[in-house]
């Protein structure tokens, strides 16, 4: 897990989600054959993360791009695109997540018939393009959570009681006020 990854899953354990990061979908053959990837190995999502209370499941993918233009409407409008499989192709992604909901059922970690929802942690959008990006999620009834949000996080946890990881204290050194 790098450390974008870290920091987007210590977000959303702070918003109420058990979060498991790296989690592999163990497809069947029948499964990789239905979405065109015979010898796939099993799918990788960044981080899963559940709310019990809502039985809310969230598929996350992560992209931090704070070096270059951000995230791009462009990506999400090209049918074929290695960076957003599951949001530009829906045959994989419905495969995806009903073996996900599968897996998750049967070990017992979420209760049956979760609402699951594709999710995107973006560090960075292409400025001119954040609005664009924002509707399409919406009309397409994925999560954003954007700079702004991580953001409002951080500055949340400054303002917090001290906890003990990197997200927590690095807010609170860059955020609080300073004694001189």
């Amino acid at each position: 897990m790098n450390a974008f990854e870290q920091l987007a899953a210590s977000l959303l354990t702070r918003a109420g989600y058990w979060v498991y990061p790296s989690f592999k979908v163990a497809l069947t053959k029948e499964e990789k054959i239905a979405i065109g990837r015979h010898s796939s190995p099993r799918w990788e999502i960044d981080l899963i993360a559940y709310k019990p209370k809502d039985n809310e499941l969230l598929v996350v993918e992560c992209k931090a791009y704070l070096d270059s233009t951000g995230v791009q409407l462009a990506s999400f409008q090209k049918p074929k695109t290695d960076r957003y499989k599951l949001f530009n192709e829906p045959k994989l992604r419905e495969v995806v997540f009903s073996r996900l909901t599968q897996q998750l059922v049967e070990s017992g970690a979420v209760i049956e018939n979760p609402t699951v929802h594709l999710a995107l942690m973006a560090a960075k959008i292409k400025p001119n393009e954040h609005s664009a990006v924002a509707d399409l999620f919406q009309r397409n009834g994925w999560v954003l959570f954007d700079a702004n949000w991580i953001r409002e996080q951080l500055q949340q946890l400054s303002e917090g009681s001290y906890e003990n990881d990197v997200p927590s204290v690095v807010a609170k050194l860059l955020l609080r006020g300073t004694n001189g």
